[in-house]
């Protein structure tokens, strides 16, 4: 672990966020880059049974921040508490592609340079995991960005899809739910 001040900027930064298909290509890049990585000799199990225990651990030591999750997760319409969607996640386990997953790819967490990804910070749920784990919050973090839902701006033009453009691949809005709803757990 190099512990280093990261050059560059947020990929949240105005300038990235007005400029979208070059922050999803620079993005694309950089899980293209993790998942490159041999993940055969990994320390760190990041699988969604390892995942789910912890999400277990968190929702019955009441460790669970129902006012910092999305607020159409729980109440009206969504699951009436954590315990029912931690069943829900147990009951839908998707099948997983595994690589090497930063945990939680979000804007604030890459840093660019010149075009280029320079750094990632809060590595703390990085390991063997599913690809679809870093895609689904890489895409929630675009559009909640771009809908000013962090107290910024909102930029009116940025389609979060531009990512699978990217990417060269579909989307897979099941897996995406499901990653997106796990990480509300934590």
């Amino acid at each position: 672990l190099l512990m280093s001040k990261i050059t560059g900027k947020m990929s949240c930064n105005k300038y990235y966020m007005q400029r979208p298909k070059e922050l999803t290509k620079i993005l694309a890049s950089a899980l293209k880059m993790l998942w490159s990585v041999d993940i055969s000799n990994c320390p760190r199990n990041c699988c969604i049974d390892v995942k789910l225990k912890e999400a277990k651990f968190r929702v019955q030591n009441n460790l669970v921040d129902i006012e910092r999750v999305d607020p159409k997760t729980f109440g009206e319409g969504g699951f009436s508490s954590p315990t029912s969607l931690l069943n829900w996640l147990e009951d839908n386990k998707p099948k997983e592609e595994l690589v090497l997953s930063h945990g939680d790819f979000c804007l604030p967490n890459i840093f660019i340079n010149d075009d280029k990804i320079s750094g990632f910070i809060d590595l703390g749920r990085m390991g063997t995991g599913d690809k679809w784990n870093d895609i689904a919050l890489c895409y929630r973090s675009l559009k909640w960005n771009a809908q000013g839902h962090y107290g910024g701006s909102g930029y009116p033009n940025f389609n979060p899809d531009m990512l699978f453009d990217a990417l060269e691949i579909e989307p897979n809005f099941e897996k995406i739910k499901y990653y997106t709803l796990l990480d509300e757990l934590f």
